[in-house]
């Protein structure tokens, strides 16, 4: 399961006693993995300070949160030939020593490991400036993500416009990759050469009646050139001047003009652009890949960390000073998600009686408090939800 809780309660000795209940009551029921959330001594500041910080805090949790999805999902409209390996790619920067900064793990493994990146966020600065850095970073995340982005869609766009020209029949599709320099009588100033689809089943009275259609059209001019599961292409040369009197007659018989002319130069173009854009493409691909997985990375930390800041915010809120909590991630079982709200909310509820009680009752109100009683809970509790995939 993709989802996980973080919450914490007071850390004194009797909550500790609280904790121990906790992981030995879903231990034995199987009911959630769980592992302590480490938080370091943070500056706290003043009251009010953290009151405005809080809903600042929320904002840049939801902001986080869709840079990182912007990010996935990206990565996987970018690795398109080979969706199935996009999961193994969305990693962490693997924990804060210097033994594993180089390493990058899996998402759940950074989660339950989690440690406070002290050299990118130094903990001695005021947690509002903790919080812009983290805000600008996104940002800039997000700012450089939008621009790549344009430039290689840009590219696989124009591709994907030529290629398309290539598939569908011989009536819509581009003929650059077909048609040859010889099929064509070139420079004349009466003699032209046209193309003409004719269906499969009528192959034999176009051979019997093309020189026929009008006045002027050169015998035995005619040769097939492609085919396709609907028909054949045909050239036939005439007189320029019959032209019209030849679609004409073509139209009525089924046979039915390309409005097609040869030019060496322009088709010549046609081949090197598409050549150009898929090359382009190739050489984006690598670097714009390896920018999006380090990025990501970058951000799905800077993430956690907004979360670790919410935490500590709302527990010092909560349950006053000096700090002391202890916080927690778990991460719940799919089928025992209601059992285990049952449990932290017995195990938790002398922490707020009038929110336990609450939880019970939904239509009562909660004087002071923003969030609906069914967010609300006697611990503080932040929902993660690493499914970056999906579409919601």
């Amino acid at each position: 399961m993709s989802e996980f809780w973080l919450i914490s309660a007071p850390g004194d000795k009797a909550n500790m006693l609280a904790w121990d209940r906790m992981n030995t009551v879903t231990a034995k029921a199987n009911l959630s993995c769980n592992s302590k959330f480490i938080i370091p001594d943070l500056k706290v500041g003043t009251l009010d300070a953290l009151v405005g910080l809080s809903d600042e805090l929320g904002k840049l949790d939801s902001f986080g949160e869709s840079v990182i999805k912007k990010l996935a999902q990206y990565i996987g409209e970018v690795m398109e030939d080979s969706k199935d390996r996009v999961q193994e790619n969305l990693l962490a920067n693997g924990g804060v020593k210097n033994k594993m900064k180089c390493l990058k793990i899996d998402l759940i493994s950074y989660l339950t490991k989690f440690e406070w990146d002290m050299a990118k966020y130094p903990i001695k600065q005021p947690l509002k400036n903790i919080s812009e850095a983290l805000a600008k970073q996104l940002t800039q995340i997000e700012t450089d993500m939008k621009n790549r982005a344009a430039v290689y869609n840009n590219i696989k766009g124009n591709l994907q416009n030529l290629e398309r020209k290539t598939v569908g029949n011989l009536l819509t599709r581009t003929l650059t990759d077909i048609v040859n320099k010889e099929d064509f009588v070139l420079n004349s100033e009466y003699l032209i050469t046209l193309l003409v689809v004719v269906p499969k089943s009528s192959y034999v009275q176009w051979q019997k009646t093309y020189e026929s259609l009008s006045d002027m059209v050169v015998p035995r001019s005619t040769k097939m050139i492609a085919e396709d599961a609907e028909g054949g292409l045909f050239t036939v040369t005439l007189f320029r001047k019959v032209i019209d009197d030849f679609k004409a007659k073509a139209r009525e018989n089924k046979f039915i003009v390309r409005e097609f002319y040869f030019d060496e130069k322009e088709l010549k173009c046609e081949k090197e652009e598409m050549k150009k854009l898929a090359s382009d493409k190739k050489q984006q691909y690598g670097p714009l890949l390896r920018w999006l997985k380090v990025n990501f990375s970058e951000a799905f930390v800077a993430w956690i960390h907004i979360k670790a800041l919410r935490v500590f915010t709302e527990s010092v809120l909560r349950y006053g000073l000096p700090v002391n909590f202890q916080a927690m991630i778990l991460q719940p079982n799919k089928k025992s998600t209601k059992k285990l709200r049952d449990v932290l909310n017995a195990v938790f509820k002398h922490l707020d009686e009038v929110a336990a009680a609450s939880i019970m009752d939904t239509s009562m109100d909660i004087p002071g408090l923003q969030l609906s009683n069914q967010d609300y809970f006697p611990y503080v509790y932040f929902k993660i939800d690493i499914s970056l995939l999906d579409s919601s």
